[in-house]
């Protein structure tokens, strides 16, 4: 009797790190998901700002954004940088990215 008790503690136990890792794993996948859609969204305004596509910059990220179930919180231009902010959810809970895209940033003189 008592190492079926025992036994089934350990079930339960291990059900649950089971579970607790699932939850983790689905969080980054989430937050690795939000990047890329960060990074899609930033190369589509900077694109636009340098005339390789057509249209509004950030009503293009916007487009990329939304077609992946997200939304912009922001979208900044600078010349021909674009910053995108975007968020989503996982399981009820926000998370958020940001990418910036467009020529590199100039070294600054020592």
């Amino acid at each position: 009797m008592g190492a079926s008790i025992l036994t089934a503690g350990a079930i339960g136990c291990a059900a649950t790190l089971a579970m607790g890792l699932a939850v983790v794993g689905g969080a980054s996948v989430a937050s690795q998901r939000a990047a890329g859609i960060a990074d899609a969204a930033a190369l589509a305004a900077a694109d636009a700002l340098a005339g390789f596509a057509t249209g509004d910059p950030c009503g293009r990220a916007a487009q990329v954004v939304s077609a992946q179930g997200a939304s912009v919180t922001s979208c900044n231009i600078d010349g021909l940088t674009a910053t995108v902010r975007i968020s989503m959810t996982y399981a009820r809970f926000p998370v958020a990215a940001a990418a910036r895209a467009g020529p590199p940033l100039e070294a600054e003189s020592p």
